[in-house]
């Protein structure tokens, strides 16, 4: 039985694998390849966790501030007003969960001290480099200072996801776009645009679930499905 169970976790592996190599392979002929490889300066975000922040949020330009992304995603309080009285509650933790899962399992690299430079950055224009050494030492001591005023740590990881939001909209404006950004993030040479590709699959998959929102849904909060 224990050889089964380790043969199980072996196919397992392998099937992880196969899917990280595919999708390393569709991202330089995808229209968001930009994003992918600016995300990846922040810490907490590698090949896999930056794909499905931009696949499920998309551009983070189409946002005029990013408020409007924090609320977009969840991530700001809940609030019950009646008259002169307001009353907050917990996240409302509307609109698309898969972005929410990624983004808190990121805030939680930032739990550990801001300590130097990091050699994520490298490679990066020197905007995207700056965001990012800005975004690991203001995010670590936000932690800090919310951990000593008391509140629980999966409370401070929700306000660190919620912040990141901020830097995440401010990379996407200074990102560069070019071919060569493109290639460095996963050694592989970009080819024709993926909304330019025939056929479905993951490609199609990908930037159907990164086109924009229309604009009275981004107003009213609903997901673009």
């Amino acid at each position: 039985m224990f050889a089964e169970l380790l043969d199980a976790l072996d196919q397992t592996g392998a099937r992880r694998k196969r899917l990280e190599d595919h999708i390393a392979e569709l991202v330089p002929s995808w229209s968001l390849a930009w994003l992918v490889h600016a995300l990846q300066a922040l810490r907490g975000y590698r090949l896999i966790n930056a794909v499905t922040v931009a696949a499920e949020i998309g551009d983070p330009r189409r946002f005029d501030n990013p408020r409007e992304l924090m609320g977009y995603l969840g991530l700001v309080p809940s609030e019950a007003s009646s008259g002169d009285s307001v009353r907050r509650g917990g996240l409302t933790k509307a609109g698309n969960g898969r972005a929410r899962k990624a983004l808190i399992e990121a805030a939680w690299n930032y739990a550990r001290p801001a300590k130097g430079s990091s050699s994520k950055t490298e490679g990066h224009s020197p905007a995207v480099r700056a965001i990012a050494d800005k975004a690991r030492h203001r995010l670590s001591g936000r932690y800090r200072k919310l951990i000593t005023r008391g509140k629980l740590p999966v409370v401070a990881i929700a306000a660190v996801a919620r912040e990141s939001l901020g830097f995440i909209w401010a990379i996407a404006h200074a990102a560069q776009t070019s071919p060569q950004s493109v290639q460095h993030s996963t050694g592989l040479a970009p080819s024709r645009p993926l909304h330019a590709a025939s056929g479905g699959g993951l490609s199609a998959s990908l930037d159907r679930r990164a086109r924009p929102v229309l604009a009275d849904d981004r107003r009213s909060g609903r997901r673009d499905r």
